[in-house]
């Protein structure tokens, strides 16, 4: 019996330990799939917030990540995720991306509508810059700059009535650019539609507060191609025509249209233009259009960019970057000068002072031309600098000693041309494929730049503090990215200084408080 008993109490005894271990395994997983909650009980009802603080999609201590789930910080619970090509999936990476986003938007723009705004530096105020100001701690040109910067944080979103001569068309037409001139009296805007992308020019001379209006002049010109790059021209005056590449499509190529600006007007109603270019010659095309300006066509391949050349020695010229070359052109003779290049051109600008023409390409290579040089090889490279990423804008500074870049990997680098080194970058920038432009402004002493993430960022160009951060009226999308133009004199001579932000079909001011 004693024997007998002894086997049966060592049967039972490995039964029950395997039991253990099995039960124990159970408890483990369902503790890894509800461990916050667990944490959270053990933790104490005083601590009633921290479910949804402590626990998000990075991965933090209390909420792991684990490979195919999500944490749900507002149900407190993981869940599984499914392939993302599944079109009726209702949990994927790029959803719950996009509800973080979203969130985070509407957060924002609440404590916008609050006036919550946080200042950007510490003692940020107009009575203590007036204070050292007066003690002799800043001369005129530091106390303007901090003046801007203070502006800057504090403005305040309005909307922008736009009045056009037929209401009822181009109501739903959405902005995908718009481009101020020189004296930020004129916008040049792209507007897409479903048939292709129509242009046209906003007049700012009546963005006046309270009463904020400005007038679409209605001669649009129409294209069913897309608009890769755009520019002012000063061909008989300044800012007298605009610069377009239009990219090509199956058997048309691409081409570089010069549009005198004098055609969008709304005094001459019966002179309404509509100018369909596929329908155009492939030849190079000179045209006078009432004595008042010339509209040029010139065939070439797929342009990623263009600009125009405002030094006296090339004042006719223009340039546009191609795939793995630059091709100069003169306007008024049709001469054309190419040169070699290792990478497609993404971005250009001329120098003013100096003839030199910058690059930047996707390889990350900044380079400059001199266009006194007919060389073609490797000799005609007067400046060579280097991204990690594709280069997608380029800002050359007044006195030309130094170059402002941004590449899609969100870097923004203020680069020395003397000591050919990086003296500044601005960090926050998001980017990942898109061409999206800088916008560069010394006297106010200020750079804005728009994310792929519909944020519009501003920094300090003095020390590349970031300012302010401002959301997009709508949800962030990639085909609903702003176009924005900052300027201190909005509208002209004595205009009124601020930011405009074009999204979608709506038009808005930041206004200066």
């Amino acid at each position: 019996m004693n024997k007998s008993s002894r086997q049966s109490r060592r049967r039972y005894g490995r039964r029950s330990r395997q039991q253990n271990s099995w039960c124990r395994q159970r408890h483990s997983s369902e503790r890894c799939m509800t461990g916050p909650r667990q944490r959270s009980q053990d933790s104490g009802h005083d601590n009633e917030e921290s479910p949804s603080t402590s626990s998000n999609t990075n991965g933090d201590s209390s909420a792991p990540d684990l490979p195919g789930y999500y944490f749900d910080p507002e149900k407190n619970r993981y869940f599984r995720l499914l392939p993302g090509h599944n079109n009726c999936n209702p949990l994927t990476k790029e959803s719950i991306q996009q509800k973080e986003m979203e969130r985070k938007r509407l957060r924002l723009l609440e404590e916008e509508e609050k006036k919550k705004k946080k200042v950007a530096r510490v003692g940020f105020n107009a009575s203590s810059f007036l204070r050292k100001s007066q003690l002799g701690f800043l001369n005129v040109n530091s106390y303007c700059r901090l003046a801007h910067e203070l502006r800057v944080s504090c403005m305040e979103r309005k909307r922008v009535h736009i009045q056009r001569s037929n209401p009822s068309t181009l109501t739903s037409d959405q902005f995908s650019l718009i481009l101020a001139d020189t004296n930020s009296d004129r916008l040049f805007t792209v507007n897409n539609d479903t048939e292709g992308a129509k242009y046209g020019i906003i007049s700012l001379s009546g963005l006046k507060t309270p009463a904020l209006k400005v007038q679409m002049l209605e001669n649009f010109y129409f294209t069913s191609r897309k608009v890769n790059s755009v520019c002012w021209a000063s061909l008989n005056h300044l800012d007298s025509h605009v610069l377009l590449c239009l990219l090509g499509f199956a058997q048309t190529p691409g081409c570089a249209t010069l549009i005198p600006a004098s055609l969008f007007t709304s005094s001459h109603p019966e002179r309404t233009l509509t100018w369909h270019m596929a329908e155009f010659t492939l030849q190079f095309l000179v045209e006078c259009v009432d004595r008042r300006g010339m509209l040029c066509s010139f065939r070439i391949p797929g342009a990623w960019s263009c600009a125009w050349c405002l030094n006296i020695q090339a004042n006719t010229c223009f340039s546009t970057g191609l795939s793995r070359r630059v091709l100069l052109t003169n306007v008024v003779t049709g001469h054309r000068q190419s040169y070699r290049t290792n990478s497609d051109v993404l971005a250009q600008q001329f120098a003013v002072m100096t003839p030199l023409l910058f690059n930047g390409c996707r390889s990350g290579e900044i380079f400059a031309i001199d266009l006194r040089s007919r060389s073609q090889g490797k000799s005609r490279k007067a400046t060579r600098l280097f991204h990690d990423s594709a280069v997608t804008s380029l800002r050359i500074l007044q006195e030309e000693q130094s170059v402002m870049a941004s590449d899609m990997a969100g870097k923004i680098k203020l680069w020395d041309l003397r000591a050919m080194k990086c003296i500044r970058q601005y960090e926050g920038h998001v980017n990942e494929y898109a061409c999206l432009p800088l916008h560069v402004h010394e006297e106010e002493g200020i750079l804005v730049a728009v994310g792929q993430d519909c944020y519009t960022r501003i920094w300090s160009l003095q020390d590349a503090h970031l300012l302010r951060t401002i959301p997009s009226p709508y949800p962030a999308s990639k085909a609903n990215i702003p176009s924005v133009a900052f300027s201190s004199q909005l509208g002209g001579f004595q205009g009124t200084p601020g930011l405009l932000m074009a999204v979608k079909q709506d038009l808005y001011y930041f206004s200066y408080s």
